[in-house]
């Protein structure tokens, strides 16, 4: 099981490299991907191969990743694959529906508390929604909301802070909008473990 595993992520760095210089994401088959609740609207094109999908960190916080029992994502019901073009695809989109710093800002204030952090700066952070709204992801709901620092690094130390996912969130719209990926596929691989996504991905 292992080491399939491996084999499986070996393949996918090699294609998600190939892909990312190439300006190019690949696509990943609807049978494995969907997102972490029910308003998916996994209604979309065909896919060619198997994501990622890692298993959950066994802890409840792993490194750059938030609280799964805190943050598990959730998405917006009124973006699907039929309406993406409506939606998220749609040119300044995503920045008309994001809700106001009055409401967010408020929100990780309480979150950096309830999370734990020995740093209690809030500039530290970005109050970032799991799934993006550029992805669907759920506006306002506290379950797709997180405190996300904005420097933490792994062992070895890549930093793997919001400024790297960020980039792999306008990778990830980019090939749902050019329809090579799913949508409901991208919802479910950066809700469940966003830092092994873009590491596939060739670290976009």
């Amino acid at each position: 099981m292992i080491g399939a595993r491996v084999a499986i992520l070996a393949i996918l760095v090699v294609f998600g490299s190939a892909a990312c210089d190439a300006g190019r994401v690949a696509t990943t088959s609807p049978g494995r991907g969907g997102a972490p609740t029910a308003s998916e609207g996994a209604d979309g094109p065909t896919p060619t191969f198997v994501p990622i999908s890692p298993t959950p960190p066994a802890n409840p916080t792993s490194i750059g990743l938030p609280n799964r029992a805190m943050t598990p994502g959730a998405t917006n019901p009124a973006v699907t694959e039929s309406t993406r073009f409506q939606t998220i695809c749609a040119t300044g989109w995503s920045s008309k529906v994001r809700p106001p710093e009055s409401y967010t800002e408020p929100l990780k204030i309480r979150q950096i508390g309830a999370y734990g952090y020995a740093d209690r700066k809030v500039g530290d952070y970005e109050e970032d929604h799991l799934i993006p709204i550029s992805l669907g992801g759920a506006l306002r709901d506290p379950r797709n909301l997180w405190p996300e620092p904005h420097h933490v690094r792994l062992a070895d130390g890549t930093n793997v802070g919001s400024i790297a996912k960020d980039g792999l969130e306008v990778y990830l719209r980019r090939a749902v909008c050019d329809g090579r990926l799913n949508l409901a596929t991208a919802q479910h691989e950066i809700a469940t473990n966003w830092i092994a996504t873009w590491q596939a991905a060739g670290r976009p």
